[in-house]
């Protein structure tokens, strides 16, 4: 496994990817908290202020496999009414036409992908599984995500949930 790049390193990506004003991606996120496999952010103020819990893969495959930084995110904007959105950066671009799908326990949630140059990203399709899946994170202990890259190969990501709970509540608590 690839030695992990800290949250401050995929903040570019994301804000980049996720659709956040030019000037928090000049701006450097506030670390909140660590909780186990989990780590909160913040960034900006006011209407612009996002407050989101990140984690990176404890497994990947295929191992060999060249690619960014992968990580799953859980996002809140308060100026936006958007509140624990999840979203996936896979660390590569995703093959067009193709689909994401995160599975908790029996649990599986289809996602939609976006390619914005070299990077991907992925995004439930329906914002009412938003919720389901939010609560099924909160029970399990592990997260499969799969993908298929634009070279080709199927990727597996596995996550640790330990410490989502607190993680999350420390969003909820951070983010009014």
């Amino acid at each position: 496994m690839r030695p992990s790049i800290h949250a401050v390193a995929l903040l570019p990506v994301f804000l980049a990817i996720f659709c956040c004003a030019a000037a928090a991606a000049e701006e450097k996120p506030t670390l909140l908290g660590n909780f186990r496999d989990w780590h909160v952010y913040s960034v900006g103020a006011g209407i612009d202020r996002l407050c989101y819990a990140l984690s990176q893969p404890k497994e990947e495959t295929p191992k060999n496999l060249k690619r960014g930084a992968a990580s799953f995110l859980i996002s809140s904007w308060p100026g936006r009414k958007v509140k624990n959105e999840p979203s996936v950066v896979p660390g590569y671009q995703y093959k067009v036409g193709s689909k994401t799908q995160v599975q908790v326990g029996s649990d599986k949630f289809d996602l939609f992908i976006k390619n914005d140059g070299a990077n991907g990203g992925a995004w439930l399709e329906d914002p009412a599984d938003e919720k389901r899946l939010i609560e099924a994170l909160k029970r399990g202990s592990e997260m499969i995500v799969t993908g298929a890259s634009s070279r080709g190969p199927l990727t597996r990501d596995t996550y640790s949930l330990a410490g989502i709970s607190a993680a999350l509540d420390k969003v909820d608590g951070s983010c009014k």
